[in-house]
């Protein structure tokens, strides 16, 4: 049985698995993801060899204490469910811990019992969202062990997405799934996402992926399915269209259908 992902997270790619529209290649040297977020995609796969980052340095080191040190993380969120209440979720926002294994229970503690497991930072780079429903810190899908085990041969860095695609080489899998939204799909695709994922980056990544693909490494990219993203692809690949319903509004009436854009790149 696949792990069931520890996190939610904005453009999280759950979905994306429980519909089977993922199809990797049948065979592949090395599994390898830029933005490993809520690492769905890699639990359903469970590689044997991977390279997988962030750019989030409190996310890399939850999933290298999840690897690393399964026993004394259950322990850690054993004690985060004894004390659970409003009072303690604003004093564990509030702390800074010094050892890894504090850190990265801190920040699972938080992704559970936040309003609607949203990982937002202030300037100063300080977790600032309130407390939302959700009481229960350990879930019964959590298998620790099992997600250890799934990490263990593992590279796990943090990183900018362009130094880990350039290492992506000749029958490589690459899964590609950067930080976008499109409100509603509208037209201000580039003005609403500039503080997500800037266009130079947009620009930046398809120059990467362009170099991968002439190294003949498999890609798979999702998203926003968006003029300007298909324009920046025309000529690369196969595209699809995915049509799921959005998660970011925090009441499920609101969460309407949208589209992605998948791109297949290297596929016979």
């Amino acid at each position: 049985m696949p792990i069931i992902p520890f996190l939610k997270w904005a453009g999280g790619k759950r979905w994306l698995i429980s519909q089977d529209q993922l199809k990797p290649p049948a065979t592949y040297q090395r599994f390898i993801e830029p933005f490993l977020g809520g690492a769905a995609v890699y639990f359903q796969l469970s590689p044997e060899t991977s390279l997988i980052s962030d750019i989030s340095p409190e996310l890399i080191e939850f999933y290298r204490v999840l690897r690393d040190s399964p026993n004394d993380l259950i322990r850690a969120m054993e004690s985060h469910q004894r004390e659970h209440s409003k009072e303690y979720y604003y004093i564990q926002r509030s702390t800074n811990y010094d050892t890894p294994l504090e850190r990265a229970a801190r920040f699972l503690y938080l992704n559970r019992t936040c309003w609607n497991g949203l990982y937002r930072v202030n300037r100063n780079g300080e977790f600032n969202v309130p407390i939302g429903t959700k009481n229960k810190v350990i879930l019964d899908t959590d298998d620790f062990f099992g997600a250890a085990a799934a990490l263990k041969n593992s590279e796990i860095r943090c990183s900018d997405f362009e130094n880990i695609i350039d290492e992506a080489n000749q029958d490589d899998f690459v899964f590609v799934d950067p930080p976008y939204t499109v409100k509603h799909n509208n037209n201000n695709f580039i003005k609403y996402n500039e503080s997500i994922f800037s266009w130079a980056d947009q620009v930046r990544l398809y120059e990467a992926i362009a170099r991968a693909a002439n190294r003949g490494s498999h890609i798979v990219i999702c998203n926003a399915d968006h003029k300007s993203i298909h324009d920046l692809y025309s000529g690369i690949g196969e595209y699809r269209q995915l049509s799921r319903h959005s998660v970011l509004a925090g009441r499920a009436d609101k969460r309407k259908k949208t589209t992605e854009a998948m791109y297949r790149i290297n596929f016979n």
